[in-house]
Formats: C-alpha cells, structure tokens, sequence
C-alpha cells in the first residue's frame, strides 16, 4: 500500500476537456493532512505514516486522542488513518508535516473509499433486484414478496446468507482506477473522474490503484480527424496509381 490522502467529498460538477467533452467529476478536498505518527520496523513491526485531516473542537476531543495530537503538535482532525509504505517514503517524511496533492498527478488511477449512502430498511426488490410477481390472474397480496425462502423438513432451517430484505448501504466500499483529471493545489482539491460511495460531506481516502486494468483510452476528435485524413490520403495514392 502507497502513501494516500484523507479528505472529504465535496459534490460533483463537469468539465471540459481541451476537445470540448463534457467530463463528470468528484471534487475531494484533501487538503491539510497532518502526519500524526510515524511508525517504524525497529518499534512497530512495520512502516506506516498516520495522518488527521479536518477540524474537532478540544471539547470533543478525548484526553488519549488529545495527548497523540499533543505529542505531534498537529492540529485536532476528526479523523485518523494510517498507510502503510516503504522505507523510502518513510525517510521523507516526519511527524508534525502536511501531506498535499503534490503526492498525485494529473492522469493517474486512484482507488478512492467511502461509506455508501444509507437507504434503511429495503425489500428484496431494491436491495437484490429482484422481479416483481405477477400483477394479476390469480395473485393475491403477493406482487412484491420475495417467494419462498424455507426448507423441507431435511434440512429444516434458512441457510445463511438467504437474500432478503434488510438495511440497504452505508456500508464501506471502494471504487478502483479512477483517473485524477484536475488538480487545485491551492486549494487542496483533486477532481476525479466519475462517481465515488458515499455522501455529501463524507470522509473519504484515496490511494494509487493497487491493480490497474487494461482501460480503453476514447480518441479525441483530433485523432479522429487525422485518421481520416490519413484513410483519404491513402485512398487518393492508389487512384493515382
């Protein structure tokens, strides 16, 4: 696992490309991100940076949190997270310092992660997707039921994991490979292509993709135009021919 940010979703907007394509983003605010801790193989076991991003009042703060803060005069954050690295990029780096933007650049794929929208209490049909049952001939009360969920009498019981209805989201996902098209570093905003879990205001951490998939590459219209210029090009030489 690579060095990664911690920041907060702050909505998503569209940009243009120098082509003139609409491009849908997630704007994160990653800025401030304090090294809490450094750890170490020789006291630890491992090597890993701890890093706080945003704001908490003393008064929410408990007195063993305020302590580790204290210990590396950093700021309060309201949230905590730890990367583990490698040597190198513990070397270049020391407790109390802010991590910014700097770490990522324009076009790479990050995995970003999220606690997903809670949906509460959903039947088998929003939750599963499953199909409805008939609305007619001979159907009674029973459109969007799930069916049958038991057993004959061996073995007697609902096996574990049966699909159900139950709490839909605010469970922690990840979305990998999204590409980073912008980067505000003044502001400490990364725009990321595409949709990431969670809502509004959520806490989320971003990392390099830790497996990058073969992601087919949409030419523009520059491209587009040269290629037929070149097809043309080829056709008006074996007419002369």
């Amino acid at each position: 696992m690579s060095l990664g940010l911690v920041g907060r979703k702050v909505g998503m907007t569209r940009i243009f490309t120098d082509d003139g394509n609409s491009q849908p983003v997630t704007v994160l605010d990653v800025s401030h991100n304090r090294v809490t801790q450094i750890k170490t193989p020789d006291t630890d076991g491992y090597s890993a940076v701890q890093v706080t991003f945003g704001k908490r009042r003393a008064s929410r703060v408990n007195k063993p949190l305020a302590g580790h803060f204290a210990k590396a005069a950093v700021e309060a954050g309201h949230i905590i997270k730890e990367f583990h690295v490698t040597d190198e990029q513990l070397a270049s780096l020391k407790t109390g310092a802010v991590v910014n933007t700097e770490i990522f650049q324009v076009g790479q794929r990050v995995d970003v992660t999220g606690i997903t929208i809670g949906k509460g209490f959903a039947g088998v049909i929003k939750r599963h997707h499953f199909t409805s049952n008939r609305a007619s001939h001979g159907n009674s009360k029973a459109h969007n039921k799930p069916g049958s969920i038991g057993m004959c009498q061996d073995p007697g019981r609902v096996f574990p994991g049966k699909r159900m209805s139950g709490h839909l989201g605010s469970v922690r996902r990840t979305t990998q490979n999204l590409e980073v098209l912008r980067i505000d570093t003044e502001r400490g905003l990364l725009l990321i292509k595409g949709a990431i879990p969670g809502s509004k205001g959520g806490d989320v951490v971003v990392c390099p993709s830790f497996k990058i998939t073969n992601i087919r590459i949409q030419p523009t219209r520059k491209d587009t135009e040269d290629g037929s210029k070149n097809k043309s090009a080829q056709k008006d030489k074996k007419a002369g021919a």
